[in-house]
């Protein structure tokens, strides 16, 4: 019999396949804080079937509080988040399971429970939402760890392992039912340009395989220009959105000197050396 991870993916195409398709999230008019503090306004935009949606802007400008709201982790101020046709804000308890069911979260630093071995992060998701014999579980866990390069691991603890390697291991439990999204805040924060790389390698190889569509919060450039299909960029200033499109257009092509600051790491006012 046909587990559910299984029948999800038979579901999907590959992100070549997907990408640019009809939009899988739709973020309209949202506003989001903490108290009367609002930290972004009037937000709005798609996130398309398929493709690697990256968040950027410097530190304060709200991502990681639009991130939330788009999980569903806080409510907005106003506004509307809506996955799959459904505002996430205003389903009932068996739309949100679905919507959840759908989509993994990949925190950042991995946010792996230190007192269990790496296969049972990976379970607990299983088990949390999925009726499975306990065979099927251990089998479903070897290929998530054998698709992040991690075959063999599944005994180990957190604290036994890299930071790239808990990565890959917070990787396989978002992936764990075979979402149709997956959130991943700074997957590469705190790594060495090398394992990086391999995570940026990773990233695509799923996205590809699997069409799975990615909102990635990250500030690593060469990231950014690597994996992106098409992001946002906030101002902190602006409360909102200044740009969109494909990173590597803005960069070369934009006309505000916030945008071009931004990709080119150049501090605004910044003169040029020997002028």
């Amino acid at each position: 019999m046909e587990t559910p991870t299984r029948q999800i993916r038979q579901n999907r195409g590959t992100g070549e396949e997907q990408a640019g398709g009809e939009p899988i999230i739709t973020v309209k008019g949202l506003a989001a804080g903490y108290g009367k503090d609002t930290v972004i306004e009037n937000v709005s935009f798609e996130v398309r079937r398929g493709e690697i949606f990256v968040i950027l802007g410097v530190s304060g400008c709200g991502k990681s509080t639009l991130l939330k709201n788009m999980m569903g982790l806080y409510r907005p101020l106003a506004g509307k988040v809506i996955i799959g046709g459904v505002d996430i804000n205003a389903a009932g308890k068996e739309e949100i399971k679905k919507i959840r069911l759908n989509m993994g979260v990949l925190f950042q630093s991995a946010a792996l429970f230190g007192s269990m071995t790496i296969g049972e992060n990976i379970s607990l998701v299983l088990k949390e939402y999925l009726d499975l014999p306990d065979e099927t579980i251990d089998l479903i866990v070897r290929m998530k760890l054998a698709m992040v390069d991690l075959a063999g691991y599944g005994n180990h603890l957190p604290s036994e392992i890299s930071g790239g390697m808990k990565i890959r291991a917070g990787f396989a439990r978002a992936m764990a039912l075979d979402p149709s999204v997956l959130f991943l805040d700074e997957p590469s924060a705190g790594l060495d340009p090398v394992t990086a790389a391999e995570i940026d390698i990773l990233i695509k190889s799923i996205n590809a395989g699997m069409g799975t569509t990615m909102v990635i919060i990250t500030q690593e450039l060469e990231s950014i220009f690597n994996i992106a299909t098409r992001g946002i960029l906030l101002d902190k200033g602006e409360k909102g959105i200044i740009a969109e499109g494909d990173p590597r257009e803005l960069k070369e092509n934009s006309s505000d000197p916030r945008v071009t600051s931004f990709f080119n790491r150049k501090p605004m006012g910044q003169k040029k050396v020997g002028t």
